[in-house]
């Protein structure tokens, strides 16, 4: 998890994630925040993520981020 909220930090630093309950609904990120997020996470975890689960659901979260790297064979910290 720790991993995931540096990854997001360096995407949008002016916010605080740990804070947020809903990144898309609180409006810390948008779509191409998603698409930036997604290479990150695939570089980070050596997966690839389906195109199927490219969906807000699966990013709106930390645990909701982590449950989809899972979901792709990474393994989180």
């Amino acid at each position: 998890m720790k991993t995931i909220l540096q990854i997001l930090s360096g995407l949008r630093p002016e916010f605080d994630f740990s804070s947020s309950r809903d990144f898309i609904d609180d409006g810390y990120l948008d779509s191409f925040d998603i698409v930036a997020l997604i290479s990150e996470l695939e570089e980070t975890f050596h997966i690839l993520i389906d195109g199927m689960d490219v969906l807000p659901e699966n990013f709106c979260s930390v645990e909701a981020i982590a449950a989809t790297v899972r979901k792709n064979g990474g393994t989180l910290d």
